[in-house]
């Protein structure tokens, strides 16, 4: 069992080539599995669907529990949001015959995982010199269409559940792009209390993510790591120095392991 416990830690967190590729074999799952989730929202529930929810379920609640037993702070993974957006989508799964699509709409957040991934993005920033020159930008898209098709998944529930199909759900996707853009054409609206608040819900949330992007596209590159002696994150890709208070800087590049 200590064998074990070690293997999978070192599959988790280790930085051999053996554990990079693990992870991003889970990258490829989660991506894999956020577009089964964006498409089968609009799905009506069959027994064949069913059983692919419950076996998606099953992994990630396998993932979700090797991550658990690896931490050495549980308390602190339990708090932690891809951990919360897990356990939301492992229910929507396993739940789904008793609830059906009432909790379709959860599963997006599975999303969640892919952004908040520490080691996935410890690797990118090693490895990938566009991903560490344009990391804010990236997140911030990631950010902005996870938000978009959560809203749209969930204006689906509320709004075209007697409707469903993709011909809806691309409705209900329509609807969230034009008033995340405060577009509003007006040819399709929420009328209820309820849904007028998911209206100025998605508007003030959705314009504030969009600036964000905006903003971490048209700033200067930066690459984020933190001087040990004054705490400044945001350094020139090439930065041998911090600006701010000349401490040496060990930014981890192609090659050049950081510390």
């Amino acid at each position: 069992m200590e064998s074990l416990h070690r293997t999978t830690r070192l599959l988790y967190t280790g930085r051999s080539h053996r554990a990079e590729w693990f992870r991003y074999g889970l990258v490829v799952f989660d991506t894999a599995t956020i577009v089964y989730f964006i498409l089968s929202v609009s799905w009506p529930q069959t027994p064949l669907l069913t059983a692919v929810d419950t076996g998606l379920g099953l992994v990630i609640l396998a993932d979700l529990a090797a991550r658990f037993w690896i931490s050495e702070d549980r308390r602190a993974e339990c708090l932690r949001l891809y951990t919360i957006a897990d356990l939301l989508v492992v229910a929507s799964l396993l739940l789904a015959p008793i609830f059906t699509d009432d909790l379709a709409f959860l599963r997006i957040l599975r999303a969640l995982r892919l952004i908040h991934s520490y080691h996935l993005i410890r690797d990118l920033r090693r490895e990938s010199r566009f991903f560490r020159l344009h990391e804010d930008a990236i997140l911030a898209a990631v950010h902005l269409l996870v938000f978009i098709f959560v809203m749209a998944s969930l204006v689906f529930v509320v709004a075209f559940g007697d409707a469903a199909g993709p011909g809806a759900y691309i409705d209900a996707l329509y609807f969230t792009v034009s008033t995340l853009t405060t577009t509003g054409f007006g040819d399709i609206t929420l009328t209820t209390p309820g849904g007028k608040l998911l209206t100025v819900f998605i508007m003030v949330v959705g314009v504030g993510l969009f600036l964000q992007l905006a903003r971490a596209i048209f700033q200067p590159s930066r690459v984020r790591y933190k001087c040990p002696e004054c705490g400044l994150n945001r350094h020139d890709p090439d930065a041998i120095h911090c600006k701010h208070c000349g401490e040496p800087l060990k930014i981890e590049t192609e090659g050049v392991s950081g510390t």
